[in-house]
C-alpha cells in the first residue's frame, strides 16, 4: 500500500459485489490497528464484527459516511474501487469514530455547529489526521488528504486544521 506504513495484516476489498455486507468482508485487519483499538477499546472485536457496511451502486455524491440512523457504514461504490488506498483507510478510520460517538448516544449532525466545528467531526479527523502522521504522511499530505475542494478548503480547511491542532 503505498509507501506508508499501513498495517501488514489490513487489506480493503474493492470488488465487493453485494449492496450490503459486514465490515470485516471489505475492510480485513481493522482490528489489529492500534488507532482502531483506541477508539473502541477492549470491544474492538465486537464492535468490528457487528458492524455493516452497504456499497449503494447508485451513490452520485460522497466517499463514506455513516448511516446515523442504522448505524452502518456507507461507503461509495466508485470510492471503494477507485479511491486512493491510503484515504480509504484514513476514511474507515474516521468513520469507525462516529460508530463509536453514536454507540455512546452522541449526535453525530448536530446542527448547532457548522461542520468544521462540530466536536464529533473535530474527534474523527484528530483520529484520522494522527493516523495519517503514524503512517507516513507529511503534514503537506495530510492537509491534501484534508481538503476537498468546493467544500472544504480555503479559509474553512484552515479552521478545520485549527480546530484539529494542525
Amino acid at each position: 500500500m503505498r509507501k506508508y506504513r499501513i498495517n501488514e495484516g489490513v487489506r480493503i476489498n474493492r470488488d465487493v459485489k453485494k449492496r450490503e455486507c459486514a465490515f470485516t468482508d471489505v475492510f480485513e485487519g481493522f482490528q489489529q490497528v492500534q488507532a482502531v483499538k483506541r477508539i473502541f477499546g477492549k470491544d474492538t472485536p465486537k464492535a468490528l464484527a457487528g458492524l455493516m457496511v452497504k456499497v449503494p451502486s447508485n451513490a452520485r455524491w460522497g466517499y463514506m459516511w455513516v448511516d446515523e440512523k442504522k448505524g452502518v457504514l456507507v461507503v461509495n461504490r466508485s470510492y471503494l474501487r477507485e479511491g486512493d488506498i491510503a484515504s480509504l483507510y484514513l476514511d474507515v478510520i474516521h468513520e469507525l469514530v462516529h460508530i463509536k460517538q453514536r454507540m455512546e448516544g452522541r449526535d453525530l449532525f448536530d446542527e448547532k455547529y457548522e461542520y468544521v466545528d462540530r466536536p464529533t467531526e473535530i474527534e474523527a479527523y484528530t483520529v484520522a489526521a494522527g493516523e495519517a502522521l503514524r503512517i507516513g504522511m507529511s503534514r503537506r499530505q495530510v492537509l491534501k488528504y484534508l481538503e476537498i475542494p468546493g467544500w472544504l478548503s480555503g479559509d474553512v480547511l484552515k479552521r478545520l486544521c485549527r480546530n484539529i491542532g494542525m
